[in-house]
């Protein structure tokens, strides 16, 4: 969503970029002191990365496998995806963000009709 490599993240981590495809892929676990400084990298609160964690409201989405995330890593590799995220993250002001997650929201929910 920042444009930032792999291997960029895991230079400023002092890892190797395989070591942030382990993270991601989820094949390592992530501690919390390294959360930390990737929150802190990629200038994001902690809790960006905790958004749908167990204990949090879910609500039902238009996929039908809601438990996995391969869509939504689908969908960031695509172009719109890329474009929308990238527009997304450079809306300061948070309210516009969380109407335009409104707006988004009640647009799939008509196609739903």
């Amino acid at each position: 969503m920042l444009g930032m490599s792999q291997e960029k993240l895991g230079d400023a981590l002092g890892i190797t970029f395989q070591q942030i495809q382990k993270y991601e892929k989820g094949a390592n676990r992530v501690g919390a002191s390294r959360l930390q400084q990737i929150s802190s990298i990629l200038n994001t609160p902690v809790s960006f990365f905790f958004e749908d964690a167990p204990g949090q409201e879910v609500r039902p989405g238009g996929f039908e496998d809601a438990s996995s995330t391969s869509y939504v890593v689908d969908f960031l590799s695509s172009s719109e995806g890329l474009q929308l995220n990238r527009a997304f993250v450079k809306i300061e002001d948070a309210k516009v963000r969380k109407k335009l997650v409104e707006l988004v929201k009640s647009l799939a929910n008509m196609s739903d009709d």
